[in-house]
């Protein structure tokens, strides 16, 4: 009988293991991890980080609205003023106060790297000591800036950012896989623990009793002083096992129950997931899957990105640069705030400035080559990466399909074993064999218990490796998602 119940502390979700909860499976721990563990929690966060980090992207290519200005600039100092007949230069005292205010509606085109800008802007002019105020506005001023045959970096945000997004969603799902190889590795390494306590218990058990039926056979003369003796160091040594198997399964029990971040556990005891699926795998189709759904294809595209992001911008950096401005709207100058947006006049600005290297020692032109050649280095590691990554998989599914049988003949040794033991056991209460052939029968029988437990990990181990790199759930066939908008609203 499992129960499980949630504690809200701190606006953190905790987990906790019941006091009627005895029994524990790994898919019980596998989904307490991925709700509760740090690590999972850690992946959480990570993936908002790079949602806002997306979504402050998208924002960019919205347009924007600003406002700027300067309020109450008060200049109270001597001026130096020429005087246009003669060139004679004067000191006059100025005694003025400036405001000036602009609202604006921005847009950059990602197409062009471009920016358009729509504006109003008011300005007014203090001179005190003449009494009098003068306004300058423009109620509408429509801009245009465009950079030609220069670097884009917006149109290239837009290719990379979206495509670094899906990564962070891919990422969330396989650190959730990486919990869950966590979690089956410390389930299993309290799995061995637990058995080889269990096993200490029961030939401590056993010990005592064959003890105390040698004592009594050795007051019958049917048995020697020396196995008598053999028999009760072999107790001995059992006690001394019991001991130690425990504080071990204490010391695993902590670590895995840490890592739930479980902390009532004293009741619990875990499940081995005994019975194995039949599942065989196809090489072609994990290979599809997995890259279909892992980041694989996603990073190798971001990183050729990257490079030939890098030489678009070692080329648009050589040669002649144009910049393209202008704007049309219409001004006003008035002594009154009225006057000022009466009778506008039209304003129009177009100019065209350059920049052209006339010699850079071939700078500019080592920098393309450079670019490609990190580009053609990139593509080639990325070959090879990729061939290294199918050849994986290839190696990872030949090696997961073998294991089913591997159980079935670990089980099969087990059973073999325990039969055997027991068999032995009968044998040697009649006299018929010696404590050494007992002793050497229980120890073949730990090992293939050991050895069952173990090949029992390699499946789930090699499985869950398989369901990490595929994100893709064999057993039940469907894809590894997850509802990324609740996680982003906090549900």
């Amino acid at each position: 009988m499992r129960s499980f119940k949630r504690l809200l502390t701190g606006g953190i979700l905790v987990t906790a293991l019941s006091m009627s909860a005895q029994q524990l499976t790994l898919p019980d721990a596998i989904r307490i991890a991925q709700e509760n563990s740090y690590d999972a929690q850690l992946a959480r966060f990570s993936f908002l980080a790079s949602y806002w980090t997306y979504r402050s992207f998208k924002a960019e290519l919205l347009p924007s609205v600003n406002m700027n200005g300067g309020l109450a600039n008060f200049d109270h100092s001597l001026v130096a003023v020429r005087n246009y007949e003669n060139g004679q230069v004067a000191y006059v005292n100025n005694n003025s106060m400036t405001n000036h205010l602009t609202l604006s509606l921005d847009q950059q085109i990602a197409a062009t790297g471009g920016t358009v800008s729509l504006q109003s802007y008011l300005y007014r002019l203090d001179q005190f000591s003449y009494d009098e105020k003068t306004y300058n506005s423009q109620p509408l001023r429509v801009s245009y800036t465009q950079p030609l045959r220069s670097f884009n970096s917006l149109k290239w945000e837009k290719k990379t950012a979206p495509i670094e997004y899906q990564i962070a969603q891919k990422d969330y799902l396989t650190a959730m896989q990486d919990v869950t190889l966590r979690v089956t590795g410390l389930f299993f390494s309290v799995l061995s623990a637990q058995s080889d306590y269990k096993q200490s218990l029961a030939t401590q058990q056993d010990r005592e009793a064959l003890f105390n039926m040698a004592q009594k056979r050795l007051e019958l003369g049917t048995t020697t002083k020396s196995e008598v003796l053999q028999l009760e160091l072999s107790l001995l040594n059992a006690r001394v096992a019991v001991n130690k198997e425990k504080l071990e399964l204490d010391d695993r029990m902590y670590q895995f129950f840490s890592y739930l971040r479980v902390t009532d556990y004293a009741e619990a005891e875990l499940i081995p997931p005994y019975v194995v699926p039949e599942v065989l795998l196809n090489a072609d189709e994990v290979l599809l899957k997995a890259i279909a759904n892992s980041s694989h294809t996603l990073e190798q595209r971001q990183q050729m990105l990257e490079v030939e992001k890098a030489l678009a911008q070692a080329k648009s950096s050589k040669g002649l640069q144009l910049t393209l401005s202008g704007e049309v709207g219409f001004s006003q100058t008035g002594s009154t705030f009225n006057d000022a947006y009466r009778r506008l006049r039209d304003n129009e600005i177009v100019g065209l400035t350059l920049s052209l290297p006339i010699f850079d020692w071939g700078v500019s032109r080592g920098r393309v080559k450079m670019a490609e050649a990190r580009m053609d280095v990139t593509r080639t590691k990325l070959e090879q990466a990729h061939s290294d990554y199918v050849q994986d998989l290839r190696k990872k599914v030949l090696q997961f399909n073998t294991q089913p049988m591997q159980c079935k003949d670990a089980l099969r040794a087990q059973e073999i074993a325990e039969e055997r033991y027991g068999i032995m056991r009968r044998r040697f209460e009649t006299g018929a064999v010696s404590v050494t052939d007992l002793n050497t029968a229980q120890q073949e029988m730990e090992s293939a218990k050991s050895q069952y437990i173990s090949q029992l990990q390699t499946f789930w181990t090699d499985y869950y490796t398989l369901q990490k790199s595929t994100l893709h759930d064999w057993i039940h066939g469907t894809d590894i998602e997850v509802n990324f908008k609740e996680m982003i609203n906090g549900k």
